[in-house]
């Protein structure tokens, strides 16, 4: 009996409603009516709110999805003309480089063999290179390798494919060098720190200056005379010793070579005029 009252008053609101829903419908404006609408109209405006704000989050939720993606095409896009950028440059360099050295090839008259620098050592008491030119290529020990700016050092060993280039800074290296502008003879000796040093008679020290360009001087037809070895940086002052020494700033900076000739014919030419203080 309790359900079946329960049942009956459910029913009875159910019509109820029914029948307010169609009196309003029919455009009645009845006062069950106004209340009704009194009682839904903010449920109606909370879920009109609702609706629209999940439709502004997924739209701005799809908008932000397609903002990233295409961000993440562009950065790749970036790096990618990026590197292309980096490549042309490279390009661009290794053209310059290798035009000068071919323009210098041209003026030497000497034979020589470009190379490609594939390994250096540059540390404790050991500052070579080593190109990828050897005894197939026809290079023997001793060859002098140059590039534009002047003298990078001697080929020490020689294999199959490949040869190592003792560097002028090496501490067993020695050139036999002049002073340009006085024609003061010495020695230009490597050193374990790194440096070159131009080492020449104490009676010569008046006649030697900072600034002052040092080239190789032939004797020993080892190396072409007039090659450009370095300028004097500063002299040491060995007091009443028999030799002083002039540190010097190499002409090659041997950390930034790529491309070397090697000579490989006759060494006994004077070159002078193909160099300048300015390389």
């Amino acid at each position: 009996m309790r359900f079946r009252r329960y049942i009956l008053l459910g029913s009875v609101l159910v019509v109820s409603l029914l029948l307010l829903t169609v009196q309003t419908r029919g455009g009645g404006t009845g006062r069950a009516g106004d209340a009704i609408a009194i009682v839904l109209a903010p449920v109606q405006n909370v879920l009109v709110r609702m609706h629209r704000g999940a439709i502004s989050l997924w739209t701005t939720y799809v908008d932000w999805k397609s903002v990233w993606r295409e961000n993440m095409v562009l950065r790749a896009e970036s790096e990618r003309l990026r590197l292309q950028a980096l490549q042309v440059e490279e390009t661009r360099s290794e053209n310059f480089r290798l035009r000068h050295l071919l323009a210098l090839r041209e003026q030497l008259p000497l034979s020589t063999l470009a190379g490609e620098v594939i390994g250096r050592e540059t540390g404790g008491w050991v500052r070579t290179l080593m190109v990828n030119r050897g005894r197939s290529s026809g290079i023997g020990r001793q060859a002098p390798v140059i590039v534009t700016t002047g003298l990078v050092g001697r080929v020490v060993q020689v294999r199959s494919s490949t040869s190592v280039i003792q560097l002028l800074s090496d501490p067993v290296s020695t050139v036999g060098a002049t002073v340009q502008r006085t024609r003061t003879q010495g020695l230009v000796e490597g050193d374990a720190d790194g440096v070159m040093r131009f080492k020449f008679m104490a009676r010569d020290g008046a006649h030697v200056a900072a600034g002052d360009y040092v080239v190789t001087s032939g004797l020993g037809n080892l190396f072409p005379k007039g090659l450009p070895i370095g300028r004097v940086a500063r002299i040491e002052d060995k007091g009443s010793a028999l030799f002083h020494f002039a540190v010097l700033t190499p002409a090659v900076d041997t950390s930034r070579v790529e491309e070397v000739l090697l000579l490989t014919g006759q060494t006994t030419q004077d070159l002078a005029g193909l160099f300048t203080p300015d390389g």
